[in-house]
């Protein structure tokens, strides 16, 4: 199977053929010896990931930043950290990658900016600067903060300062204040900064958060305010004219009716929407209160958003991203059959219909990290650590619940070789190398032609030549079954059956009738029967006379 095939990016729905590759930078590659990541870096790995046979890279993001959050507290929109380089190194990286027909999708933050960015400097010299308005303030005293309102990260979404006699409103940490999109100049300069980088040939843009832009807080509201669908419209029409510009947006409030309002073509808002309900099936809660996934809740969550999307919007599918765990030591079994279950949750996302995103290091089955608390680098991890703490949670529960969900897991260096570092650096890096990578990486994964890399490369592959796996319907098979997993996709001639034993078990299933005689498109063990062993996954197809 070739491991290539072109998609022509003058469509524009190219990206419903897609599959794109995150890269959280920081992490990637590092060429210059300080520890960090950088866009040389990349530059030195695109034809790993052409290998591969991916169309795009979303890359988190490389904006100036006093990185506070990991550079989603952007100082300058419009010039590159120096910690990952030059602007000129991020147009030889969009030349380079655009010469391998490799797209590059940047990660925008519209919702906050650093608190360090000239416009809120300007904004916090006075009440009249004409910069004033581009955040959200509100009158108080010092020690009346305008509601209870808390931030993601905990504590108040309110800080004060004192010579305004104003709070200003952070979702985030308090270095990161919200932009107020009720203002006009204000959304005209974010929509230069995005014109900025369409014309350096960016082709698309993972938009954070976007769910929050039209916060109303003096009503508690945080998503979907009132205005959010008029503002994507208009973001739609004043900084992606070019057809082919995709947009990603990150929505945790989307359920299945609001993410058609985002997704459908016609009414011009985003290109797909990241939703996150299937990924919160297995806590209590807050993420940190881990509980056991339950199977047929989530092929229900699935068959949901397959069914309810189909031909009126667009989703991407994934399992692992920067804010996530590894989906392997999560739902997977990151020990014996660590290759096995890898695959198989693979197959079963990427028989999905959806443009499907492979984070870093996933392609390797790389897993969790477990670190003592004073190595973490995660804000989130650390604000947990004291706040539990503080209300008498044993240390051991805290760590247990950071080791399995803390988002540093997915942000450990990635694993290119048995060298010091894991080849990522020569010197040490600024968050510790998974100490399994002597086993876990990419070289070794290249050198076995049975690696979990060349199994992606060949699900992707095979996105590309049935067009049942983007265009099929959704039929779910055995929905109360506890153990496996398995759908039918159906389009024109075309039938795609996939099967997947989410257990260490050996289990029993019988292959729907209309598959007798099908042909094996992939299965992630080399010979198949009635029975399903630990982890096996399978791609049937039936193709009509």
């Amino acid at each position: 199977m070739a491991n290539r095939t072109a998609l022509d990016k003058t469509q524009p729905d190219w990206w419903k053929q897609a599959v794109f590759y995150q890269i959280y930078p920081k992490s990637f590659q590092d060429t210059d010896g300080d520890g960090l990541g950088d866009l040389q870096g990349i530059i030195k790995r695109l034809d790993y990931l052409q290998t591969l046979g991916i169309d795009g890279i979303w890359l988190s993001p490389v904006f100036a930043s006093p990185q506070a959050d990991n550079g989603y507290d952007i100082s300058d929109y419009c010039a590159i950290d120096p910690m990952f380089g030059t602007m000129d190194d991020m147009e030889h990286l969009i030349r380079a990658a655009k010469k391998r027909g490799i797209s590059i999708i940047m990660d925008l933050v519209l919702n906050h900016s650093s608190d360090e960015h000239p416009w809120f400097l300007e904004a916090r010299k006075s009440r009249e600067n004409p910069y004033h308005d581009f955040y959200v303030w509100r009158d108080g005293t010092p020690d009346t903060p305008p509601n209870d309102m808390q931030a993601v990260f905990g504590g108040s979404a309110w800080t004060y300062v004192p010579h305004l006699r104003q709070y200003y409103f952070h979702q985030f940490l308090e270095k990161q204040p919200d932009l107020n999109w009720e203002n006009p100049a204000l959304r005209n300069a974010l929509y230069q900064a995005i014109r900025f980088w369409t014309d350096k040939g960016i082709e698309g843009f993972r938009l954070d958060v976007i769910d929050q832009i039209a916060k109303e807080p003096d009503r508690k509201i945080t998503a979907n305010g009132s205005r959010l669908h008029e503002f994507l419209q208009e973001l739609h029409r004043e900084a992606f004219p070019q057809a082919g510009i995709v947009t990603v947006g990150e929505t945790w409030s989307a359920d299945i009716d609001r993410a058609r309002l985002f997704s459908a073509p016609e009414r011009k808002e985003l290109s797909m929407v990241f939703q996150f309900e299937h990924i919160c099936l297995d806590q209590a809660g807050e993420k940190w209160d881990a509980i056991p996934l339950d199977l047929p809740r989530l092929k229900d969550c699935v068959r949901r958003w397959q069914q309810g999307l189909h031909t009126e919007g667009w989703n991407s599918l994934f399992f692992n991203n920067h804010d996530l765990p590894r989906i392997v030591s999560r739902w997977g079994d990151d020990t014996t059959y660590r290759v096995a279950s890898a695959k198989m949750l693979a197959t079963m996302l990427h028989g999905l219909q959806g443009t499907p995103y492979i984070y870093q290091g996933e392609e390797l089955g790389m897993t969790n990290i477990r670190l003592p608390i004073t190595a973490y680098v995660d804000p989130e991890i650390h604000n947990l650590y004291r706040d539990r703490l503080a209300k008498g949670v044993p240390e051991e529960e805290i760590m247990q619940s950071i080791w399995a969900r803390g988002r540093d897991n997915a942000r450990t260096p990635m694993q290119w070789n048995t060298e010091p570092f894991a080849g990522f650096s020569t010197a040490e890096p600024w968050l510790p190398v998974n100490p399994n990578y002597q086993t876990i990486n990419a070289q070794a994964a290249l050198d076995d032609p049975d690696s979990v890399f060349w199994y992606y490369q060949k699900l992707i592959a095979l996105r590309k030549r049935y067009p049942v796996i983007g265009r099929g319907d959704f039929t779910l098979l055995c929905p109360q079954d506890t153990r496996v997993f398995a759908y039918v996709r159906r389009w024109n001639e075309q039938k795609l059956c996939v099967i997947c034993n989410f257990t260490a078990e050996t289990v029993p299933f019988a292959v729907p009738e209309d598959f007798d005689g099908a042909e094996t498109l992939l299965a992630n063990y080399k010979d198949t029967g009635a029975m399903l062993r630990p982890y096996e996954a399978k791609m049937l197809l039936v193709t009509a006379p």
